[in-house]
């Protein structure tokens, strides 16, 4: 029975999945890896440390399960993460991060020419980042821009000149037209060094024979375009059309399964392409990181157990860790709704809780609105996702039925794109 391997590469680590054909999954390694470097606007990071992070992974991998039955394998990495690199793949540049925003001169030129719906929008874009590397002291060597998992993929079958739709997304690519637009031209953008784009999960190359041998891989094995990290999540949790996904973690981003793609930028929306459908969504800045602020690890599993779901406590909140909100609202300067407190930090804790739902439900209806499908279900993922007293606030305010997601992690919705490219 043929095996599928997926990779993420996130800020912090390099979790390997493989899964048979089923989808059952096998084994799982994850490799710490060193935190980006962080000065002002600027975060970026060495390359090497993602290719000696993947490398140590595999070869972790390979002591817990034989690799001999690897089909193909597909690797995610962090959205909007890009560097410039050789022909050969050889990096010129750092790599700037996905949360980098040096590149504001550079996002006041995408504006001027970017349509209002367009994804590259933002210092933090792909496309603010590439103007960026291009006036670097080796910008005119550059003959690949390549995002995290281009560049790992890459590096597995020696080839540069390839990314998938969901990462060139925010390089400005058109995802309705799928193509390259013509407005790029007005920012001096050289085609040459724009990727060629496929759809996530289709095989662009094979796995180098050096890497064959080192990792016991057969000849031969498939390698895919990648995906965003966000993306593989959504596709782990199995998601269908109609259905949402909600990851509960420091902050609350919510994705739904569309027919037709939706947009607004200036609430943070955009849509990736997944298969014959759209991935709509936005990220609001409520979530985890408000009830850290005022409880410990030990007050939230003691306040969970005395949570009344269906008992509300009445509370208008509006939780967020600090002023500013981008979705469901746009409002840099929305200061956070936590007040009366009552006495009773149970009440105080379930209140929390109950607002955070709200804006949850807000957000879809906003996506509705936008002509997403309100969901019929969601799937909860992150650290959030486990609390049932909080499930059964959430299905009570979004009147819809919630649970946790099976599979949660973007390396198990990597290898599910890995199985797809052979299907």
């Amino acid at each position: 029975m043929a095996h599928f391997l997926g990779i993420d590469i996130g800020t912090s680590g390099c979790r390997s999945c493989v899964i048979d054909a089923r989808g059952v999954p096998l084994a799982e390694v994850r490799v710490a890896l060193k935190a980006p470097h962080r000065s002002d606007a600027a975060v970026e990071q060495d390359p090497a440390l993602w290719w000696q992070a993947l490398t140590d992974n595999l070869d972790r991998l390979r002591q817990r399960l034989p690799l001999d039955g690897i089909a193909a394998v597909c690797i995610d990495g962090t959205s909007a993460t890009l560097l410039g690199c050789a022909a050969d793949g050889t990096p010129l540049t750092p790599a700037l991060m996905y949360n980098d925003a040096r590149a504001r001169d550079e996002a006041r030129r995408i504006q001027a020419h970017a349509p209002p719906g367009s994804a590259a929008h933002g210092a933090s874009s792909s496309l603010a980042k590439a103007l960026w590397l291009l006036q670097t002291d080796n910008g005119k060597a550059i003959r690949h821009l390549q995002h995290q998992a281009d560049w790992l993929l890459g590096r597995l079958c020696g080839r540069f000149e390839s990314s998938d739709e969901n990462n060139a997304l925010k390089l400005g690519y058109d995802i309705i037209a799928r193509r390259w637009p013509d407005w790029l031209d007005a920012l001096d953008v050289p085609h040459a060094l724009l990727p060629r784009v496929v759809p996530a999960g289709r095989p662009i190359g094979t796995l180098l024979p050096d890497w064959c041998t080192r990792w016991g891989m057969p000849a031969g094995t498939v390698i895919t375009s990648g995906t965003t990290d966000s993306t593989a999540s959504v596709i782990a949790t199995g998601a269908g059309p109609g259905e949402a996904v909600t990851a509960l973690g420091s902050t609350l981003v919510l994705k739904v399964l569309a027919g037709r793609p939706v947009f607004a930028p200036q609430l943070g929306i955009y849509s990736h392409r997944l298969g014959a459908h759209w991935l709509a969504g936005g990220a609001s800045n409520s979530g985890g990181a408000v009830l850290a602020q005022f409880f410990s690890a030990e007050e939230i599993a003691r306040y969970t157990g005395r949570l009344r779901p269906d008992r509300p406590t009445g509370f208008d909140y509006y939780p967020l860790p600090a002023p500013g909100e981008r979705f469901p609202v746009n409002d840099p300067a929305l200061a956070p709704r936590l007040t009366p407190r009552p006495a009773d930090d149970a009440v105080f804790f379930q209140a929390i809780l109950e607002g955070i739902a709200a804006i949850e439900a807000e957000g879809y209806r906003q996506l509705a609105a936008l002509g997403a499908p309100f969901p019929a279900r969601i799937l909860s993922t992150g650290g959030g996702a486990s609390n049932t007293g909080w499930t059964r606030i959430r299905e009570r305010i979004l009147g819809v039925p919630v649970s946790a997601a099976a599979h949660q992690q973007a390396a198990y919705g990597a290898a599910l794109l890995a199985r797809r490219a052979m299907d």
